[in-house]
């Protein structure tokens, strides 16, 4: 137990009372088992003896005592023989058997250990649904070799594997197991003892088996939260079973009836068994386990910043050692013949040892194809120095002057020439350039490589005769302008070009001075290229310090496998080697690629003495090893490691050792160092002697490291890196460590920090950008009180490290792949080798990952893509990357936001076949990733969302409410249309009480006046109908309804009929025989099964006795077709109307009173009710009237119509206005739009209409479809200047964006800008608003979002962050008065609020018929009363929530104007996070995500957000969206999105009025009916 060793009775007496007081607490049962072992261990944490190997003295770097990097013990580092206690812990050398904790595997196991723990937990992960046809593979490439990787390699997964093991299977475990037992047994075996794991207490609950069933969710919920409960997300009780979830304690006691009810009853009435529901279940269940740290208590207000700052966690380890002290390399040694500049070293070789080799070049094959001699090396660059300088341009006007920069652009399969070029242009002294050789027009890189040949001003490309060959060309035989390039002017160096210098021309050789020599590319982590300028005298210098330290001897034999253009593979094989009159053999990318081994081949021929390799090269050499049986090594004295300085080089290096030690390699040949490309080599490791004991290595704890600070890793192995060090400082140099951001302040001796080095031999500028040169090359460090500690200025390396023992350098990371989770530092290169842990890899390569942050939400979210291989199968995929997801987060306590395979081959790669990282985290970010399988994770990693809002309790007062409303919102939020008036004319009166009076009135007065033009898609007019015609037409129907129908006044009957004059005339032909009309839109002929189930609804519902049609219809209705989707033989009488005989009916019926009901409204609402409102006769009246008021209708105007007239404001204006007013009705069927898009437009042109009515999707059509056409429509004379008003009716929020690009598309065919605004109507009153001719022009706002979601109304500045445009919703028409009601309180509210807008009028509906299926419905929508206020009054509530802001604007009585803005329907607004969200703010958002998402619509099931986007692209970017939205919705509403649903477009239902049919979608989406093609499951 944890406290083994500890002597109780030598505890204070404080502790051992609280020991005391928790036994009891246990014995009462206050307390579980494991929350008193948790607690005790705390307790005695601090009492337990120190752990052994812990050497408090060295607060550095605990070595281990067989590798001691010094021999004499210097006080940093105390000699082997410091504990005894620590022999236990280690083996000695012998032969290879190294102590355990170095092995390379250790990683691997500690993965394996943590997923075994996962996998006895079965934490099931809902796999996410794809459509077969979405999985694309590319064309793989055929000469893959045994694994294409690049620099992030395998590094170290090897024994990266390791470290997993044992968060999982052994975090639990006693470190005295491990301690104090000799280690020749593997380290993943498990001990059952459960006790404390030094420092955090982790204890095991008592009904679990050994650790290793323990689960994860246990072991990160208890070590870092202490008792809190975990945040709901979902609304469901914490399963009881003791595998899921082992509840903290705090939250053991919730009993069931606490919790709301239980998951799976909430899908609205929809089977829940379906496939989508139980993936839902697994996403819930998964969502179950606590966040990781505990949300604090309070919300912030939204004038604070939203975001949730994470307090700093007291444990964090901080620097406790002393400043650091600058160390100095050795000095530069003086050799009296080392040559005054590099070119004079050439010239000397070329005259005194032509004949000796200089560099031998291979064939793809590995065989040597030719070699080039120090005499030919220095002919031909004197001969390209010529040609440059004299042979290009005129004598007076020569293209290069010397100081002019050239591109070099050679493959690296041309070494030869490369060198000749370079050499040239040291020669001519012009500066080289080397870059990449362009591929495409469009190569990742290319953009990039243009701003350095800008910032560089290079004019003038030199290239090799084959390579100009294969760059792309025009058409006409040109190169290709690269994109973003210069102009350039290539030149060929092929020697037959070239011209021999005159006798008396020489080569102008000065002794190096500080002008430039050559500039080196390197590229930033944004992506961008910059030049490092090497002067002449650091060239020089750099290569005589490398001379002293690798001890380059003439003539010895170098094989160099690195990129000769470029870093180390051009220092030590370019320059040093011509220097030291070394015979260099270059073995290009290409032929690794189709011979892994031939560069240990080579070594094997030419007996070389110095290698120079990367770990990707040690890699595939053991690969392939097995194919040489005779090789021998012994030759090598120093192998170097280009990339030793990345941390999972150790392992390449052991495991490179272990397969060549027995073909003669030394171990202590291996040199590994660190580079940069500012300041050149930082630090190398000197070759050792035979026998010494090999340098050490340091066991760093990763949670130290991810706060800046070396801890020496004791407690728990699987979370450690291991790092092998880089050697000493660089010859003449100096470092110091600073920290890495802010001011370059010495950091302490157990710090990380940045490398700086002073050295002659570095970069000295970014050519071209003084300003970045300052911050890089000119950094001067300062102490802790901020003072610079001397004149010298320093260069950046953008190397991480520290600085061990025996002064040698450590390096654990780059600054480019740091990324900085919530403050804690996490390296690129740690996370792809536990990605690689996590065997077996046949599902991706290994060389091709990348690991990246994007910021959302006010933090950096790691990523990682990968590229999978085309065997591997989905399951197995998705596999392997939700145990990526658990080993990342055991192993380096962070969550991963998002895990993205792409099909192999499509990454952007770099020249040199790496993975392009930045152009990668572009084309994420921009949608264009097309990833074949996807795992997001936002529910894990976003621990900084704002605390959920708690709702106040409603039990308030009037009293208080009044006041506090006050006190918010200046006044109380309402407004009134103007007075109806008084009518006094009695015959008008008589006249206009009912409408089929009027209809009568009109026919004998003005009989021949038209009512009604009916057009067509050519615009031709197909009927028109006067008042007599039309009364006419009407009393033939009358008659016929009273002699077949058999009805009686009151009787409903169904009107079906296309939009047209036989419905209006229908209508009144119902009126007039007193039965009571319900127009019903027609069947979708192609489309029965989905229309015609609604047509038999209404008929059910409305009881009709009868239903009145056209002959085609009611063929329709007694199909075979109709009979597969409703009962055929149960329809009520059926009339068609087309051809009826000539016969007036006895009489026309009257109401006896007007509040008699005069038709019926059925609609179905954008939640899917089916609703129908009675409207009385007088309603009717005085609607009619009320608009006729507010749009000046009289008899001599014209209107038009583009509208369905089936339900509300439409059936309105289609068939009652026109009867009341007497103005003509131009009506336009919005389905002939389809056939002929310019009919609406075209018709207020040819018909100069004032007024027209349309709806959004009229609206839309003509926006999408007529948008590029306005030329040519202007050129057929369209011209809409005569439109006065053109509103838009709706049941919504006013679509700004569409009325907005509607009036600027047409702007230029006349349409006047004022012209457009919107109505707004309910269910509870058809007419609410209408912007009519007198009112003010309607006024936009912009409101705060987040305020809204708090329902609060704050107006901001346009543009402002979170900001949403409303346009006002129309004046509110006559005899009309709306106020703002709180829908709880039902208390009115102040106008700084958002709420329920209530109206109360004399054409409100007089209540529902019947709701289908919700027979019980509150009357309480048509009359009710105000908590207080003013109670007399009824009002109806529409169900819209909105708010009243008074303008500046006047009315018509000189008042100042209350305009009116409909926010919603409450019905549709989302309760998440205790916020209220309206879908169309969230959808707007998604669809602005990518340009490939053509509609979005959002709901909620079970408190998680369902995001369905149709794509309107290829399906390969289906996967592509699934991060685009989960980020736009988290950084603009703040949500994280539970589900992402891709679909086809038109998968989301929308009804005629172009409103989304969200709850049809969800109902289909949950019964598993929408055939998605893509569904994403956000853990």
């Amino acid at each position: 137990m944890a406290d083994r060793g500890v002597d109780l009775s030598a505890l204070p007496k404080e502790v051992r009372d609280q020991l005391a007081e928790l036994d009891l607490e246990l014995s009462e049962g206050d307390i579980t088992q494991k929350g008193y072992e948790k607690k005790r261990a705390k307790l005695l944490a601090s009492y337990i003896p120190h752990l052994p190997n812990v050497d408090l003295s060295l607060p550095d770097v605990q070595l281990s005592p067989s590798h001691s990097a010094d021999p004499s013990p210097s006080p940093e580092a105390p000699g082997p023989s410091t504990s005894s206690a620590s022999r236990h812990h280690r083996a000695h050398r012998s032969g290879g058997a190294r102590d355990e904790r170095y092995r390379s595997d250790i990683h691997t196991e500690a993965v394996q250990a943590a997923l075994a723990k996962h996998k006895e937990e079965k934490m099931a992960l809902p796999m996410p649904t794809k459509r077969r046809s979405a999985f694309v593979q590319s064309p793989l490439d055929t000469c893959t070799p045994p694994d294409t990787s690049s620099a992030s390699e395998d590094e170290g997964s090897l024994r990266r594997k390791a470290a997993l093991s044992a968060v999982l299977a052994q975090s639990l475990q006693s470190p005295d197991y491990w301690i104090n037992r000799s280690v020749q047994s593997s380290s993943t075996s498990s001990s059952a003892s459960s006790t404390l794991s030094h420092g955090e207490p982790k204890t095991q609950p008592q009904h679990q088996p050994p650790p290793a069933a323990s689960l994860l969710a246990d072991v990160l919920a208890h070590t870092r939260i202490e008792n809190s409960v975990p945040p709901d997300v979902t609304s469901s009780t914490p399963q009881e079973r003791g595998s899921r979830v082992d509840l903290p304690p705090a939250v053991k006691g919730m009993s069931r009836g606490q919790s709301r009810s239980s998951m799976l009853d909430t899908a609205d009435g929809v089977p829940v068994s379906s496939r989508v529901s139980t993936k839902i279940q697994q996403l819930l269940n998964t969502l179950k386990r606590p966040k990781r740290p505990p949300l604090s208590e309070f919300f912030l207000d939204d004038s604070e910043e939203i975001v949730e700052v994470p307090q700093p966690d007291p444990n964090t380890p901080k620097p406790e050692g002393r400043q650091i002290i600058p160390v100095k390399g050795e000095p530069l040694g003086v050799v009296s013949n080392w040559p005054p500049a590099l070119q004079a070293a050439l010239a000397r070789w070329g005259a005194t040892q032509a004949k000796s080799p200089a560099l031998t070049v291979l064939d793809i094959t590995g065989k040597p194809l030719y070699t080039l001699t120090y005499g030919k090396l220095w002919s031909r660059s004197l001969k390209l120095a010529y040609t440059l300088l004299n042979k290009l341009g005129t004598k007076t006007e020569p293209v290069l002057q010397p100081g002019d920069r050239v591109a070099l652009v050679y493959p690296n399969s041309d070494p030869g020439m490369f060198w000749v070029a370079f050499y040239g242009c040291l020669l001519a002294e012009v500066i080289p350039v080397p870059i990449e050789v362009p591929l495409s027009r469009q190569d990742a890189g290319s953009q990039q490589i243009g701003f350095l040949l800008g910032s560089c001003g290079v004019s003038l490309a030199l290239t090799s005769e084959v390579c100009l060959k294969g760059l792309p060309k025009t058409p006409n035989g040109e190169i290709v302008q690269f994109k973003g390039w210069p102009r350039m002017k290539w030149v060929v160096t092929d020697t037959k070009y070239l011209t021999k210098p005159s006798k008396d021309w020489q080569p102008h050789i000065p002794t190096a001075n500080t002008d430039t020599a050559y500039i080196e590319y390197k590229a930033s982590k944004e992506g961008t290229v910059m030049g490092v300028a090497v002067s002449k005298i650091s060239m020089l210098t750099h290569c005589q310090a490398l001379t002293q330290a690798c001890n380059y001897c003439e003539g010895e034999t170098l094989v160099n496998v690195l990129d000769c253009k470029k870093d180390m593979g051009l220092w030590h094989g370019v320059l040093t080697s011509v220097m030291n009159r070394i015979h260099t053999i270059t073995v290009p990318y290409a032929v690794m690629k189709a011979c892994p081994i031939s560069w240990v081949q080579r070594v094997h021929i030419h007996k070389a003495r110095v290698a120079l390799v990367k770990c990707r090269d040690l890699h595939w050499a053991m690969m392939a090893h097995k194919e040489q049986k005779d090789t021998n090594l012994s030759s090598i004295r120093m192998l170097i490691v280009a990339d030793g300085a990345n941390p999972w080089s150790v392992s390449s290096c052991d495991a490179f050792l272990n397969v060549f030690q027995s073909h003669g390699l030394k171990p202590e040949v291996i040199c590994p160092c660190a580079t940069s490309p500012e300041a050149l080599t930082v630090a190398i490791r000197r070759p050792g002697a035979r026998g010494a004991p090999l340098p050490a290595r340091a066991i760093l704890s990763m949670g130290g490291l991810s706060h800046g600070v070396i801890r020496v890793n004791t407690e728990d192995k699987n979370s450690a890196l291991t790092v092998q060090d880089v050697g000493h400082i660089m010859p003449g140099a100096l470092m110091c460590i600073v920290k890495p951001d802010g001011p370059p302040q010495l950091c302490k001796t157990d710090e990380i920090g940045e490398i700086v080095i002073n050295s002659r031999a570095g970069g000295t500028m970014y050519y071209g950008l003084p300003g970045v040169t300052k911050n890089t090359f000119e950094v001067i460090p300062v102490n802790q009180a901020g003072a610079p500690i001397g004149e010298i200025p320093f260069s950046r390396t953008g190397l991480l490290g520290f600085v061990g023992p025996g002064s040698l350098v450590f390096v654990v990371g780059k600054i480019e792949g740091l990324l900085m989770v919530s403050g804690r530092r996490h390296n690129a290169d740690d996370l792809v080798a536990t990605a690689l842990a996590v065997e077996p890899v046949k599902t991706v390569y290994r060389g091709r990952i990348a690991v990246f942050s994007v910021t959302v939400f006010f933090d950096e979210r790691i990523v990682i893509v990968a590229e999978q291989r085309p065997d591997a199968n989905e399951e197995d995929s998705f596999q392997w990357m939700s145990r990526v997801l658990q080993a990342i987060d055991s192993i380096h306590q962070v969550g991963l936001y998002c895990l993205a395979l792409v099909p192999a081959n499509t990454l952007p790669k770099t020249p040199l076949g790496g993975i392009h990282i930045y152009e990668t985290k572009q084309s994420f970010l921009e949608g264009n990733l097309h990833p074949c399988n996807i795992l997001m994770c936002p529910h894990t990693c976003v621990t900084n969302m704002p605390k959920p809002r708690q709702k106040q309790p409603v039990d308030v007062g009037p009293a208080s409410m009044l006041v506090g409303n006050l006190v918010a919102g200046k006044r109380i939020a309402q407004a009134t249309g103007r007075e109806l008036g008084v009518v006094e004319d009695q015959d008008l009166i008589r006249k206009h009480q009912f409408l089929s009076e009027a209809l009568q009135w009109r026919a004998q007065t003005d009989p021949d006046h038209v009512l009604y033009v009916l057009l067509n898609a050519k615009g031709a007019a197909v009927c028109t109908a006067t008042c007599a015609q039309l009364h006419k037409r009407a009393e033939k129907i009358t008659a016929t309804l009273m002699e077949r129908g058999g009805l009686k006044p009151g009787d409903n009957v169904v009107l079906l009929y296309p939009p047209g004059i036989d419905l209006i005339a229908a209508f009144y032909g119902c009126l007039y025989a007193g039965v009571i009309p319900v127009t019903v839109r027609p069947p979708h002929p192609q489309n029965l099964a989905a229309t015609l189930p609604t047509v038999r609804m209404i008929i059910d519902v409305s009881k009709a006795a009868c239903i009145l049609t056209t002959q085609p219809l009611m063929r329709i209705l007694r199909s075979r077709e109709a009979a597969a989707s409703v009962n055929v033989k149960t329809w009520p009488t059926i009339i068609d109307t087309d051809d009826l005989p000539r016969k007036r009916p006895p009489h026309i019926y009257k109401p006896p009173t007007a509040e008699m009901l005069a038709y019926l409204d059925f609609s179905v609402s954008t939640t899917g009710m089916l609703t129908g409102v009675k409207m009385s006769h007088a309603a009717v009246s005085t609607l009619c009237r009320s608009i006729k008021l507010q749009c000046e209708l009289y008899s001599s105007r014209q209107i038009a119509i583009c509208l369905d007239p089936y339900c509300g404001l439409g059936f309105v204006l289609w068939c009652l206005s026109s009867v009341y007013s007497g103005h003509q009705s131009i009506l336009i069927p919005p389905l002939e739009l389809e056939s002929s898009l310019p009919l609406w437009l075209s018709t207020l042109s040819q018909y100069k209409i004032r007024d027209t009515f349309c709806s959004y999707s009229v609206m839309e059509l003509c926006t999408k479809g007529l948008g590029t056409q306005t030329e040519m429509l202007k050129a057929r004379g369209l011209n809409l200047s005569c439109v006065r008003s053109c509103v838009v009716i709706a049941e919504e929020r006013p679509r700004l964006a569409l009325t907005q690009s509607f009036s600027k598309l047409f702007k230029d065919l006349g349409l006047s800008p004022r012209a457009v605004s919107t109505a707004f109507g309910s269910r509870v009153n058809l007419a609410i608003c209408m912007q009519g001719t007198s009112g003010p022009d309607p006024s936009t706002v912009y409101v705060d979002m987040k305020s809204l979601r708090h329902d609060r109304v704050r107006l901001v500045e346009r543009g402002a962050p979170q900001s949403l445009p409303l346009m006002e919703s129309g004046t509110i028409l006559p005899g009309v008065r709306v106020i703002i009601v709180n829908p709880e309180t039902r208390g009115p509210l102040g106008d700084s609020h958002l709420g329920e807008i209530w109206v109360t009028s004399s054409h409100s509906a007089s209540g529902y018929y019947t709701i289908y299926g919700e027979e019980s419905l509150q009357a309480d929508h048509f009359n009710t009363r105000l908590s207080f206020g003013e109670p007399q009054t009824l009002w109806a509530r529409t169900g819209y929530l909105g708010f009243i802001k008074r303008t500046e604007l006047l009315d018509a009585s000189g008042d100042r104007h209350d305009a009116l803005f409909v926010v919603g329907s409450l019905d549709e607004t989302l309760e998440l996070r205790g916020l209220r969200y309206h879908p169309i703010d969230i959808e707007t958002s998604v669809s602005r995500a990518h340009r490939s998402i053509a509609e979005s619509a959002v709901f909620t099931w079970t408190n998680l957000l369902v995001v369905v986007a149709e794509l309107s692209g290829s399906e390969q970017e289906a996967l592509d969206l699934v991060p685009l939205v989960t980020n736009v919705v988290l950084e603009e509403h703040h949500l994280i999105v539970g589900v992402v649903v891709i679909v086809d477009p038109g998968v989301i239902p929308i009804n005629s009025r172009g409103e989304k049919q969200r709850m049809h979608l969800r109902d289909s989406f949950l019964a598993d009916q929408l055939d998605p093609i893509y569904v994403a499951y956000n853990m």
